[in-house]
């Protein structure tokens, strides 16, 4: 087979899998891992795949920063049902974190029917929720307001978390990769996220699929700081079981 036939049995593998292995490519055609990622680099040069760690895609794995507005449109019942299974998980009198995005809004309209907690946020939308219940303590953290999100970070939000511990956070991340953890398209934002984590007990991810197998530019962790995620029914099963055998819970809703 020449390179140029391999290359069109690559583009109609990905024509029919969300992604490609390289070892499972080398297998597939009889080469070695170098001419597979010899081809690969080939046709990301020529704009019909992305390479990934390990393969290639053809979702582009680079997250760019949009609007909470433009977010909140996107996959509304998947973060609704999400949101709805993370609230079980809140009890009376709890002191939980809750972080910013539009699952951790869906997650803040579950709550403010529910019983008394206490609730520290770094979402001005979350907070705008909450505050509805009279019986639910709300913190604010303060600083800089992150216009794009709607959300504060910098040294006085992250001073504050120093002093707490809480039973439980709940986090969002603009991308879930396995080999780069969890990320998010702002740096101060992964710094504060890192911060919460230390604050808390237990870290419960809150993501739709489309985070899956995405990354972005600021670091929040890797897999070992995450108990559990929860998501919806369209997370790759070889995701789900991979996530599993490093010992994370994937609640699938």
């Amino acid at each position: 087979m020449t390179s140029a036939q391999r290359h069109n049995e690559i583009l109609k593998l990905l024509e029919e899998r969300e992604s490609l292995d390289v070892p499972v490519l080398g297998e597939i055609f009889g080469v070695s891992a170098v001419t597979v990622r010899k081809d690969l680099r080939l046709l990301e040069e020529k704009g019909l795949l992305f390479r990934t760690h390990g393969g290639a895609s053809r979702q582009n794995p680079y997250i760019r920063d949009r609007n909470v507005g433009e977010k909140e449109l996107l996959y509304p019942e998947e973060k609704a049902r999400i949101a709805a299974a993370a609230a079980k998980y809140v009890t009376p009198n709890d002191s939980v974190i809750l972080a910013s995005g539009t699952t951790l809004q869906a997650l803040a309209r579950e709550l403010v029917t529910r019983h008394a907690f206490t609730a520290i946020t770094s979402s001005i939308y979350v907070a705008h929720s909450l505050i509805q219940n009279p019986l639910i303590e709300v913190i604010q953290l303060g600083g800089s307001i992150r216009h794009s999100a709607g959300s504060v970070s910098g040294f006085s939000a992250e001073g504050f978390l120093e002093n707490v511990v809480c039973s439980k956070l709940f986090l969002g991340a603009d991308g879930i990769d396995l080999t780069h953890g969890l990320t998010t398209t702002d740096i101060s934002e992964a710094r504060l996220n890192q911060k919460m984590i230390r604050a808390s007990e237990s870290v419960i991810v809150l993501a739709d699929s489309s985070k899956f197998s995405k990354h972005g530019f600021g670091k929040i962790c890797g897999f070992e700081a995450v108990s559990r995620i929860i998501t919806n029914d369209r997370i790759p099963a070889k995701i789900a079981k991979q996530l599993e055998d490093m010992g994370v819970a994937v609640e699938i809703v």
